[in-house]
């Protein structure tokens, strides 16, 4: 077992006026070769946007799309007809298939909205977009993992094209819970949306990840304080 850890003040930056930027993987202008994704995982971004700021209507094909708002609110709008609020605590899914146009932008006149970007590769290319939004919602998730997306749908979680399963978790100060090793999802990458917790001896903190290559024994996770986090449990493939 490997770990890969990649400290929130390590990450990149962009700073646009309007976009505050922070890229755990290479990602635009900012590139780094030791952090060109992992292994399907290939975009990690938060961002915080300013009162009206935004991304204009922009295209995107053969990728696995997620948004989670942290803080303030963000509304989406698609080609696929769909509109939206995402608020906190709110996850979008958008599978962007052979094609899709969408903008994103934060309706506010004087609040920020702080959110992740995430993106991963599909395991096919083309098929008819998707779109899914999922209320994780404060309190709701509580000492445990849920599992949220993953190629088969199991547990009730949204079906997606790549062989991964993606899983929201909190634990509570003092308490910790387990990963079980998995041969069928060797790897994982662990990014901590609020609070502070040990993995295997690493502490990590807000906005901090780990990578676990071979992930080939129990692991113990224990809430350092009240704890939220994205686990991706990744396959060999990209």
């Amino acid at each position: 077992m490997k770990f890969k850890l990649r400290p929130s003040a390590e990450r990149g930056r962009a700073e646009h006026g309007w976009l505050h930027a922070r890229f755990t993987f290479s990602f635009a202008g900012y590139y780094e070769a030791e952090h060109c994704g992992f292994h399907s995982l290939v975009v990690m971004n938060n961002d915080i946007i300013e009162p009206g700021g935004g991304f204009d209507r922009h295209p995107h094909d053969n990728a696995e799309i997620f948004t989670y708002v942290i803080s303030g609110e963000l509304e989406h709008k698609d080609s696929m007809g769909n509109g939206s609020i995402i608020k906190p605590g709110h996850l979008q899914y958008m599978s962007a298939g052979d094609g899709v146009f969408h903008s994103e932008f934060n309706p506010s006149n004087d609040e920020k909205v702080e959110l992740y970007q995430i993106w991963m590769l599909p395991n096919q290319q083309g098929g008819k977009p998707r779109y899914e939004q999922k209320e994780l919602g404060k309190g709701k998730i509580k000492n445990e993992m849920k599992v949220l997306f993953s190629e088969d749908g199991h547990n009730d979680s949204t079906p997606i094209r790549q062989k991964a399963i993606f899983s929201f978790g909190q634990i509570d100060r003092g308490n910790s819970l387990i990963i079980e090793p998995d041969n069928q999802y060797p790897h994982a990458w662990i990014q901590i949306i609020s609070g502070s917790s040990f993995w295997g001896g690493h502490q990590l903190n807000k906005a901090d990840g780990l990578g676990i290559e071979d992930l080939d024994s129990t692991l113990e996770i224990k809430a350092a304080e009240n704890c939220e986090f994205f686990i991706f449990r990744l396959s060999e493939n990209k």
